[in-house]
């Protein structure tokens, strides 16, 4: 029970730490985000736009850099592949910021792993994880919950260009409508095509770098239709009201694959939880079961061997229940 009181305790007044930071910053991502300051502006787009002291081309310009482009909307990093996967997360604050905030998370990882370890060369061999692989995965978790919001807006937004385009009203008009109508994520990125085309911008043009910016995989079918009817001719709205029944039917089939695949996800969430538990368990019923070996390199080794095992065996378990529709 001693080693319980100096390492357990230890652990379980970080771990509460931790939840408490996480807890907090979610209450006030709610209570300061503009979603929560403010309801009756439907995306962040209309509420920049009530102020009249900004013009529309500076609101472009913001909600550009906000992304993570330059006020001409291309990407300013130089490694291409992370700029465009953060710019497909929907970030809202910046490059500078983002990286404060990740030099701040990695400072506070290795000083953790310094805190727990004991050991510089354990804390620099697990600063891979922390700086690469944790963040890359993260960041990828966050654009595929963008994706999925936005690909369940899409149909509803392609019935609403359909409407308004039977009202008689043009294109560039249809599309500020779901701009004004639709919440974030779909109502931002749809107005930023509208300020593109009021500024400069062909239809076309703006249609793909809404796909380059949002990543979809239904996204090129619109920009595909949009472009064959602006060179060949014909009625748009019956070419948007069979590209809406096709993407309402691609979201039917990846939910019941998802559904189908349930039972692969189950059983990696259980896979990863089980050894974590029972370890959890046994330090708790039994403290000084590892009492011995705590000290030793090779234990850390052991238990980053472990993580990475575990890690390559949910990556194949989710590479078997992935399908492409």
């Amino acid at each position: 029970m001693e080693f319980f009181s100096e390492f357990g305790m230890a652990h379980v007044f970080f771990l509460s730490i931790a939840l408490m930071a996480f807890m907090l910053v979610e209450i006030g991502y709610s209570v300061l985000s503009p979603s929560g300051r403010n309801r009756k502006h439907i995306n962040r787009r209309m509420k920049a736009s009530n102020d009249d002291a900004i013009s529309q081309k500076d609101i472009l310009i913001q909600l550009r850099k906000e992304r993570g482009m330059d006020q001409d909307g291309n990407l300013v990093l130089r490694i291409k592949w992370l700029n465009t996967m953060i710019v497909q997360a929907g970030f809202t604050i910046g490059l500078k910021k983002a990286a404060a905030y990740y030099a701040g998370y990695l400072v506070f990882s290795l000083l953790a792993m310094l805190y727990f370890t004991h050991s510089p060369l354990m804390a620099l061999m697990s600063l891979p994880f922390f700086a690469f692989l944790l963040p890359l995965g993260w960041l990828k978790r966050r654009r595929n919950k963008k994706m999925l919001a936005f690909a369940a807006q899409l149909p509803e937004a392609v019935d609403l260009i359909t409407r308004s385009l039977k009202a008689g009203h043009p294109v560039p008009v249809a599309i500020s409508m779901v701009a004004r109508e639709m919440p974030d994520p779909i109502g931002s990125e749809f107005g930023i095509v509208s300020d593109e085309i009021t500024y400069g911008s062909d239809l076309v043009s703006a249609l793909v770098s809404l796909y380059q910016r949002v990543g979809h995989s239904d996204l090129p079918l619109l920009v595909s239709a949009v472009s064959i009817q602006s060179t060949t001719g014909g009625n748009l709205r019956e070419i948007l009201e069979s590209l809406s029944a096709v993407i309402r039917d691609r979201l039917k089939m990846k939910r019941k694959v998802r559904a189908i695949s349930a039972e692969g996800r189950m059983s990696a969430m259980f896979l990863t939880a089980m050894p974590v538990i029972l370890f959890g368990v046994l330090l708790l019923m039994v403290p000084e079961y590892y009492q011995g070996i705590w000290h030793l390199s090779e234990t850390w080794m052991a238990f980053g061997g472990l993580g990475v095992w575990l890690l390559l065996g949910n990556l194949s378990i989710m590479q078997m229940i992935s399908f492409k529709v």
